[in-house]
């Protein structure tokens, strides 16, 4: 029987998303890094295992009607609220924060070239991201709904092109890897979104943005790697 330290990061996630917030307090990365157990990211992190333990357990306790259970959703379903809710937020917010960014590299630069990186990492991944939801929206989700269909009208399922719903997703997964570390990067950098103490509105502004863009992210993150994506294997095992 799994002890509750064996347990994956993912996974506590996937069933409570309010246990996000525990991780995200500690620094543990429950989205691109889901698939560590506690006991690895307390070794790793130098955390004292029995108080990340009670932490969790505090909120798993506590009675809400506030917590989705995304897990109990048909994957179709999930599919087109990740379309349409953070991949449009994807979508929308990257041209504003990019824009404010410009701004704030060329009127604070020179006292702050740190936001020259920040810059730099946001491009970067504002590139990777657009190329990203299109291979999702066009390639993978499109089959998994096949799936989903086939499943539904008991109908055989032809093989894809690219072999397995397997090697679409261990690409997602790698690039939403790629998205992990870019993202920490901008967050130490940013002394987590901390504008310094000579920041005008629009420097604050910038940062509570960017770390909005982030939060959102490892909810858009977790939901595929820890939820869909472990749910589309599973199907695709029971009907090819």
């Amino acid at each position: 029987m799994e002890t509750i330290t064996q347990k994956q990061v993912g996974a506590f996630v996937a069933e409570d998303f309010r246990t996000a917030a525990v991780f995200n307090k500690y620094g543990i990365d429950f989205c691109c890094r889901g698939n560590r157990t506690l006991e690895e990211v307390c070794d790793k992190n130098g955390i004292e295992t029995s108080e990340l333990v009670h932490s969790l357990k505090h909120v798993l306790n506590t009675k809400t009607d506030q917590s989705i259970d995304y897990k109990s959703w048909p994957l179709d379903l999930l599919i087109d609220y990740i379309e349409k809710k953070h991949h449009r937020y994807v979508e929308e917010k990257i041209p504003v924060i990019k824009q404010f960014l410009d701004k704030l590299c060329r009127v604070h630069g020179e006292r702050h070239p740190e936001l020259f990186e920040v810059n730099e990492l946001f491009t970067a991944s504002a590139g990777e991201l657009a190329q990203h939801l299109k291979k999702e929206e066009l390639v993978l989700f499109p089959f998994v709904k096949k799936l989903v269909k086939a499943e539904l009208t008991n109908t055989p399922m032809a093989s894809p092109g690219f072999g397995t719903v397997k090697n679409p997703i261990a690409m997602m997964v790698q690039e939403h890897d790629n998205e992990g570390v870019r993202f920490r990067r901008i967050a130490e950098i940013t002394d987590h979104y901390t504008p310094p103490a000579d920041a005008c509105n629009t420097y604050k502004v910038t940062f509570a943005m960017l770390e909005a863009f982030e939060q959102d992210l490892h909810l858009h993150i977790h939901l595929e790697n820890n939820i869909l994506f472990p749910s589309a294997e599973k199907l695709e095992s029971k009907l090819v």
